[in-house]
């Protein structure tokens, strides 16, 4: 592929430089000839301008864009660099895709529905009533159980186990390991022990939504968990029983959501935070990495530390914390002196 073949696949910028021959992608610090690179910010320069790379997608800048000319690159101006190089990975990189077929080893049972182009991996396992939509890609040791939904599309790696109920949505990619609508963590103590709640609810996974390798999510005692349209979820993440996530949401690695957790739309979580049982996060919040939320979160809201305050005022206390050595010696050299004169 050329780099102006290239181009007709990325959103509209200004470009320049010569039309190599573009053989893969790579990163700024990596890349050889023939391949395309990118450009985040201008704090990047020194890089750009030592890359061995033959094309570069770079942010509107125009420092950067002399500086790609200076050293021979073809280039392109976008206002989203990450994602064009996203686009463009695309023509360069194709997943592993399963053979065509159900694998003679699978165990499917008569009672489930398979739909067209459906390809299923070695020692899968299809238990009865489940319905499979079209193009649906099974791995091996997949465990889908009984009366689950696929949508079309979707992939499921090896040894995921989706149980009995779940339904997922079209399109949606989940990960090796990850276990679909395993029981909630619901016990009623009793003088004679714990005594289980029944866990007779499901899951429900939207289309398009993505789950990282080894993540759980919980069913209800009762009603549902639902994980909703375009979300992703990182690896080793735990969706507590009745959470409830909206659209488009981001949870990076092992976040941990108690039971009944709201999440609006478009909330971002950091790796590690941990929300307490039955609270609110408001739309476009973010929380910063290991974080711990008691209270509910505002929409649009900034938070960071344990327990979670707002971004602005975490900053001032850990300035005043990074301090404390200094201060704590000057209450000592008070305390020998007397302490301060009275106001």
């Amino acid at each position: 592929m050329t780099f102006h073949d290239l181009l007709a696949h990325l959103p509209s910028g200004s470009h320049g430089g010569g039309n190599p021959t573009l053989t893969g992608v790579a990163s700024l610090t990596e890349a050889r000839p023939g391949e395309l690179t990118f450009v985040e910010h201008s704090r990047l320069l020194p890089q750009l301008q030592a890359t061995q790379a033959s094309a570069v997608i770079l942010p509107l800048d125009t420092v950067l864009q002399s500086a790609a000319e200076a050293r021979g690159l073809a280039w392109v101006s976008l206002p989203d660099p990450r994602l064009g190089f996203a686009l463009a990975i695309h023509y360069f990189y194709q997943p592993a895709e399963l053979p065509p077929g159900i694998h003679p080893t699978a165990v499917i049972d008569p009672t489930a529905t398979l739909g067209s182009a459906v390809r299923v991996g070695a020692r899968a396992v299809i238990q009865s009533g489940a319905m499979v939509g079209d193009g649906v890609q099974i791995g091996a040791g997949v465990v889908i159980g009984n009366q689950v939904k696929v949508g079309n599309g979707s992939i499921l790696y090896a040894n995921c186990t989706i149980y009995e109920r779940t339904e997922i949505g079209e399109n949606c990619v989940i990960h090796s390991g990850a276990v679909l609508g395993s029981d909630g963590f619901g016990f009623v103590p009793t003088p004679d022990g714990w005594v289980k709640m029944p866990q007779s609810g499901r899951v429900v996974v939207e289309a398009g939504v993505e789950i990282g390798a080894n993540t759980c999510i919980d069913r209800p005692a009762v009603g549902e968990t639902r994980i909703g349209q375009g979300s992703k979820l990182d690896n080793l993440i735990h969706i507590g029983h009745g959470c409830r996530l909206g659209a488009h949401c981001a949870l990076a690695a092992q976040v941990g959501l108690a039971g009944g957790v709201v999440l609006e739309d478009w909330v971002i979580l950091g790796g590690q935070v941990g929300a307490a049982n039955q609270l609110r996060v408001g739309s476009r919040a973010q929380v910063a990495a290991k974080s711990g939320l008691h209270q509910d979160v505002p929409a649009g809201a900034v938070m960071a530390g344990y327990p979670a305050i707002p971004l602005p005022l975490w900053r001032k206390a850990m300035a005043v914390v990074q301090r404390l050595p200094e201060i704590y010696q000057t209450w000592r050299k008070l305390n020998r002196e007397g302490g301060p004169p009275p106001a």
